[in-house]
């Protein structure tokens, strides 16, 4: 994995992480992130893990090559990056920071919230069956993070 972005190291200490796999559940968790981050005057990290199965293909992808995966983690990057703006744009006086990992989204949360003032995950996102209330991501990131987690569910003031 030597040179694509996997960058699980903590977050800054007292940021908000928030994980993102471009779901509505997780645009309403990064509002609410931000909404919090901000009289705090705390930072945001938005966090994407990847495989090459959820990844988008890279720019320069065409049928018959496979592209190095520092291409992959660029196009998860720039995919994070577009999905979150409209958000992030409501909240200028945040600091924000985008970290796409390859890695499982569990492993990378846990990881990247170490030393974290909090860590805000929606409670379903993409995965998972339609009919269970809270996520498996979400509910062993209340089960294993280190810092206090907050579930946001679909409808939640943010």
């Amino acid at each position: 994995m030597s040179g694509i972005d996997a960058d699980q190291s903590p977050a800054p200490t007292g940021s908000i992480v928030v994980g993102h796999d471009g779901s509505d559940y997780a645009n309403h968790a990064l509002e609410v992130a931000l909404d919090l981050a901000e009289p705090l005057g705390a930072s945001v990290v938005v966090v994407r893990a990847w495989s090459i199965d959820t990844a988008p293909r890279p720019a320069d992808w065409k049928f018959g090559y496979v592209s190095p995966l520092t291409d992959y983690a660029g196009a998860v990057r720039e995919k994070l990056e577009a999905d979150a703006a409209p958000t992030v744009a409501r909240h200028p006086g945040v600091p924000v920071e985008y970290r796409a990992a390859y890695a499982t989204p569990l492993g990378c949360l846990i990881e990247v919230s170490r030393g974290a003032r909090m860590l805000v995950v929606g409670s379903r996102g993409r995965g998972g069956l339609a009919g269970m209330l809270l996520g498996s991501v979400s509910e062993q990131c209340v089960r294993h993070a280190a810092c206090p987690v907050l579930v946001v569910r679909p409808g939640a003031p943010a």
